[in-house]
């Protein structure tokens, strides 16, 4: 039975030549080249920062020797309201550090991240850095490189979920190309940014990544210009027993001060909201009151880079790392909480090379230069709460192994310290201060995150052949209510046509060939693409049916009433309460041959006596239809026992197995092979069914059931109900001579019909099933009441003359008026010595109970030979 589908005529009419975005959009490789290029920009973007930051800074000094201090708080003033005044009117998105920014939009909050925010973000860090103000820019290059991504998964097609994935790349890419560490830029992603540890993320933050890297080196944007200590790490850096409770020391204060600048860092944010003035002024004053004070401190303060060198250098005393860890920790928390647009990275890195020193001065036995590395990665773990990143940034920073030990014993302690004080990062509690409350993974994902196409795609397609001409397609078109047809050579996908096309033909004749008509190369997807790639090529296409294609087979279509009634069973799913779904099954063993077949027939064994003439009667469809043939065992587990985790004996399944080996071995078949752990049979079929496309399902049975109110048994019941494709069930018989066994004369098979399209569905089987039992003889039968009508018999006379010249063999029709059809058919099977008795029957006619019992039911259980129920696809 075909399943018919439903176009619009909007979306045929629209259908265009050519869109080879269309297909390569949701694809790996695209994303990973988008990767690179995100990573090249990035590292460029990182490039003009660090120069224009240099540049103004170096402007800002020589006017200090050239006009004196005073020229320091004006200087100061000018470029912050500058920048304030650009961030407010241009992109108010840029303002402040830039990775909370980041953070919500990978969590799917609306937040821009487009060219605008970037250049805006460059301008403002230029000049509040060059400025003089306590901030860095590798936070703002993390911000940078993410809104460069955005951008450009909005000019180039790619679908939300590469878009989401580009954008951590790019935030991966900013952090490498500003401080030169790759790793950690893809750490700091997976570690606060997204938490998303899927391969196609980790994948393109490593390119990116890898990529920004190797162009800020290129083009020296990622120096940090590290004074001589850095240089010979291990002469200056060394680690022994006796620094460990110093280290701890340093760690319990890294948690404690961490968690004070993170409320310092709030509560000034409040303060400058609270005065409800333009940012412009607000920047401008915080940029006077800064340069103020550097202005009356030592002169190294006047550049915040040769703050960080003195103190690595050990060249720093006790009160020069007193002022730098006082003077940092205030004004950092003064510009950031203003919203001024530079980054904390630099400034929590130079607050606890700081807090390293003071701390190492208290007795530690090891260099002020070790003491100061390990407090950097300490204090940035205590406000970010990233510990692997902070230990992987200083590690790269130094190539230094022996600074591995003592980071991570600071690290660790100031992680644990933190979140027992106060949970969550410096940019975690900045979201939730802006109204955005960011859910637990789990809680964050789409509603239909965890569906791909195979989950809602509908199986039975109606087609057109390649090899038909375009006056045909006319005629198919005017007896159809479709505005469209894929077109299919051999099962494969070559092709669209549509109504549109066959209105306006222009130069073509109606006796071409439709190839030449068509539109080659259509859109599809492949049944493992997620959801939110099948709406994306849908949206952007502005299409309602999507092929879904396995190679260039095609399996199936999807709808947007698909996604609708998928997007309603899921929610209903997560709102009920208290009903737990079952676990699904899984598969332990499987063996697959090459996917050359038209279709794929599924055949369950179970019963070691019947598997082989179960295995016969699959391979005898397959090879008539040109179909793979998949045989599947299922080994059930109690339901205390989680399918994965169970423990299971596969000796019974290797044998039934190996028979469908040996008897598939000469026939040239695709026999394909599984094993699966389940709670319920019912339920791995229909798994297997709906991952591997199944189109035939085909089932033993064994003639009765023990089961209250079941039908077949439990597990048939279900699968008649619930499975999509053609269902037949074989009921073996019990004579020597039934079928499939060879008989010792002529064979005679038996074929019930009342019309409808399970029967017609059951006679397509005929020629495959005639394989096994060459030239039977049909008896084609009719039951009709006996309320003395005189009986047309013009239907069943044309269906034997069909059968007839379909199976080159003899087909006698019978009639017979009977108030029991059972019985009749029952009688009629037994007085003929029928070898097969095969009855098309719909779902509801194999399952519903009438007053005179399940007919096909009572027939199957009341004939002794072999009957075949045959209900089609859904």
């Amino acid at each position: 039975m075909k399943l018919k589908t439903f176009a619009t005529k909007e979306f045929w009419s629209s259908f265009p030549k050519n869109r080879h975005f269309g297909h390569q959009a949701v694809k790996t490789y695209y994303a990973l080249a988008e990767a690179c290029l995100i990573g090249a920009v990035s590292g460029v973007a990182a490039l003009l920062l660090k120069q224009g930051v240099g540049l103004v800074g170096r402007f800002r000094l020589s006017l200090v020797e050239e006009q004196g201090i005073w020229i320091l708080p004006l200087f100061g003033f000018t470029l912050c309201w500058i920048a304030g005044w650009l961030v407010e009117h241009l992109s108010p998105a840029a303002s402040g550090g830039g990775v909370s920014q980041v953070k919500a939009a990978l969590a799917k909050f609306p937040i821009p991240l487009t060219l605008r925010v970037a250049a805006v973000k460059t301008m403002g860090a230029i000049l509040v850095l060059g400025a003089g103000l306590t901030l860095g820019r590798r936070g703002s290059t993390v911000h940078i490189g993410a809104a460069l991504a955005g951008q450009l998964s909005q000019w180039v097609p790619t679908s939300p979920q590469h878009r989401r994935q580009m954008i951590a790349a790019g935030a991966a890419a900013g952090l490498a190309a500003g401080f030169n560490t790759p790793i950690a830029g893809v750490l700091f992603v997976v570690e606060e940014l997204s938490r998303d540890m899927s391969g196609l993320t980790l994948e393109t933050s490593i390119l990116a990544s890898f990529t920004g890297s190797v162009v800020s080196r290129l083009l020296g944007s990622a120096a940090l210009d590290l004074p001589q200590a850095m240089l010979a790490p291990r002469i200056a850096n060394h680690f022994t027993a006796l620094d460990i409770p110093f280290y701890i020391l340093l760690g319990i204060a890294a948690g404690v001060l961490g968690v004070v600048f993170n409320r310092g860092m709030l509560l000034s944010r409040e303060f400058h909201r609270s005065l409800n003035i333009p940012m412009s002024w607000r920047l401008g004053v915080v940029g006077l009151l800064s340069a103020t004070v550097v202005a009356f401190a030592p002169e190294v303060f006047r550049n915040n880079a040769g703050v960080r060198d003195v103190l690595i250098a050990g060249d720093a005393d006790l009160q020069q790392a007193e002022i730098a860890f006082l003077l940092h920790f205030t004004l950092t928390m003064l510009a950031s909480g203003a919203g001024a647009p530079g980054g904390l990275f630099a400034p929590s890195l130079v607050i606890g090379s700081a807090l390293g020193s003071l701390i190492g001065a208290l007795g530690g036995v090891s260099s002020q230069t070790t003491y100061a590395f390990v407090g950097m990665g300490a204090f940035f773990t205590g406000v970010a709460r990233v510990p692997v990143t902070a230990i992987v940034i200083v590690f790269e920073l130094t190539a230094d192994f022996q600074l591995v030990l003592p980071l991570m014993i600071s690290s660790v302690v100031a992680y644990g310290v933190g979140e027992a004080l106060k949970k969550g990062s410096l940019y975690q509690h900045l979201l939730e201060a802006s109204g955005i409350k960011l859910k637990d993974e789990e809680g964050n994902r789409d509603v239909l995150e965890d569906l791909i196409a195979a989950d809602v795609l509908q199986p039975r397609v109606e087609t057109l052949p390649l090899d038909i001409s375009v006056e045909e397609a006319l005629q198919v078109f005017s007896e159809s209510e479709h505005r469209g047809f894929p077109v299919v050579d051999e099962g494969n996908l070559v092709g669209m046509v549509t109504e549109s096309q066959l209105a306006n033909l222009g130069g073509i004749s109606r006796k071409s060939p439709l190839s030449k008509l068509m539109t080659p190369r259509p859109i599809a997807v492949h049944p493992e693409a997620t959801l939110s790639d099948v709406l994306y090529l849908m949206d952007r296409y502005h299409i309602s049916h999507l092929p879904v294609t396995e190679g260039q087979r095609l399996v199936g279509i999807i709808t947007r009433t698909d996604l609708i009634h998928a997007t309603a069973d899921r929610l209903k799913v997560n709102q009920s309460q208290g009903d737990r779904e079952p676990d699904p099954s899984y598969s332990i063993y499987h063996v697959r041959a090459p996917a050359t077949g038209k279709g794929r027939i599924l055949l369950p064994l179970s019963n070691p006596g019947t598997a082989a003439m179960m295995i016969e009667i699959g391979l005898a469809i397959a090879r008539e239809q040109d179909c793979e043939l998949e045989c599947l065992h299922v080994i059930l587990v109690p339901l205390h026992i989680s399918p994965p985790r169970a423990a299971v004996d596969v000796g019974e399944s290797h044998k039934l197995l190996e028979i469908a080996k040996d008897l598939a071995r000469d026939l040239h078949v695709p026999l394909h092979l599984q094993i699966r752990v389940a709670h319920d049979a019912a339920r791995a079929v229909l798994d297997v069914i709906r991952e591997r496309h199944i189109n035939l399902l085909l089932m033993g049975w064994k003639g009765f059931t023990a089961t209250p109110d079941k039908i077949f048994g439990d597990a048939i019941d279900t699968l008649i109900h619930q499975a999509a494709c053609d269902v037949v069930l074989v009921k073996l018989g019990n004579k020597k001579q039934s079928y499939p066994l060879a008989p010792t004369n002529a064979s005679t098979w038996l074929i019930p019909t009342a019309g409808g399209p399970n029967v017609k569905r059951a006679m397509d089987l005929l020629p495959a099933l005639a394989l096994l039992a060459p030239s039977p003889r049909l008896l084609v039968c009719q039951i009709y009441p006996p309320n003395g009508k005189e009986i047309d018999t013009t239907l069943l006379d044309e269906t034997a003359d069909r059968l007839g010249r379909q199976m080159k063999t003899a087909v006698q029709a019978v009639s017979w008026r009977s108030d029991a059809p059972v019985d009749a058919i029952v009688q009629l099977a037994a007085v003929q010595h029928c070898d097969l008795t095969i009855i098309g029957a719909s779902r509801e006619g194999l399952l519903q109970q009438a007053v005179h019992g399940n007919i096909p039911e009572a027939i199957a259980s009341g004939i002794d030979s072999t009957v075949i129920l045959v209900r089609g696809a859904l």
